[in-house]
């Protein structure tokens, strides 16, 4: 080949890859883009009892969803964790409410999900509820727990149980919801409970011997709850995905501004009166839209991230690694405004 048909032939190669590379690019950016509106259809989005997701009880009462261009979205109840996983595993999901370990958990799994959003961090609002004979975590000991495996209370249990140099095989479990583990405490079959609010406020209220052992706010961010959407929806319906973030904040701005009718909606949506969850509330940190852009690249990555897959660990819900970047889409925070 003469060196005038090799250098044509290298500057054609070039050019073809030019225009490849251009393509490939633009591709990955139409891809990427989410649209300004959303697209229609509809979109199911499970949640359970529990005050962290209450923003989208706001969004629904006061009509957000239909002010962002969402016009059919139904929100389905869940009391158990394995109902939700299950739903959304199966498809009859197509955005979950779920614990970030749990989301891990399904990700480890084979499950095509992705953590869009940082809802909320619990601090008082998970705890082991303990009787009168039970004054540490030390005296855990021994003791039959009440509490929901494979769940946020297991996590919790877990991690209380190393802080005193115990593991569960030191405790006597018993296997039940976390609606029903505070009333066998009341009841008496148990002397110790993990569960959350409402479920912790009923508790207390009924027995004055009841007590928080330990709380998640010893670690904050150790039982915390991501919005995770089906990689299948997330591909097709990138704007319906933008949109339900930007409900979120809509909700939670709402909720500081209205703060007393805020909790009002979510404690009837809970099934509870809003003079009984008075502190519960201050228990929880819920996540804005700008908070959760710094959360993303920063600490909930780096290290509440870590911390809640190796406690996942120890409670025997992981067995494998994840990670972090693979898991996180932070498109549509960082589209929000």
């Amino acid at each position: 080949m003469s060196f005038a048909a090799y250098s044509t032939l290298r500057q054609a190669f070039a050019a073809a890859t030019a225009v490849g590379l251009v393509l490939a690019t633009a591709s990955a950016r139409a891809e990427d883009a989410i649209p300004a509106t959303p697209e229609a259809g509809a979109i199911k989005i499970g949640l359970e009892p529990w005050l962290g997701y209450g923003q989208w009880h706001i969004a629904n009462k006061k009509g957000l969803f239909k002010t962002e261009g969402l016009a059919d979205v139904s929100i389905v109840n869940f009391n158990e964790d394995k109902d939700i996983n299950a739903a959304l595993a199966s498809g009859q999901l197509d955005v979950a409410n779920i614990g970030t370990h749990t989301a891990m958990a399904m990700v480890a799994a084979g499950l095509p999900i992705k953590i869009v959003m940082l809802e909320d961090f619990s601090l008082k609002a998970d705890a082991i509820l303990a009787g009168k004979d039970v004054a540490t975590v030390a005296d855990l000991k021994g003791k039959q727990v009440a509490f929901e495996q494979g769940t946020t209370s297991d996590i919790l249990l877990n991690y209380a149980l190393k802080t005193a140099g115990l593991t569960i095989a030191d405790v006597k479990p018993v296997p039940m919801p976390a609606s029903d583990a505070g009333a066998a405490l009341i009841a008496g079959r148990v002397p110790v409970a993990v569960t959350y609010e409402p479920y912790l406020t009923t508790a207390l209220h009924q027995n004055k011997d009841t007590k928080l052992l330990f709380t998640a706010g010893v670690n904050p961010g150790l039982v915390s709850d991501v919005l995770v959407v089906r990689e299948d929806f997330l591909k097709a319906k990138p704007g319906q995905v933008a949109a339900l973030v930007r409900v979120w904040d809509d909700a939670l701005k709402y909720y500081k501004a209205n703060t007393e009718d805020g909790r009002k909606i979510i404690s009837e949506a809970v099934g509870s009166a809003p003079a009984d969850l008075a502190t519960a509330f201050d228990g929880v940190q819920f996540y804005s839209v700008a908070e959760n852009k710094s959360a993303f690249s920063g600490p909930f990555q780096s290290k509440t991230f870590v911390e809640v897959e190796a406690a996942a660990k120890t409670a025997g819900i992981l067995t494998k690694d994840v990670s972090a970047k693979d898991m996180i889409d932070p498109r549509f925070v960082g589209a929000t405004p």
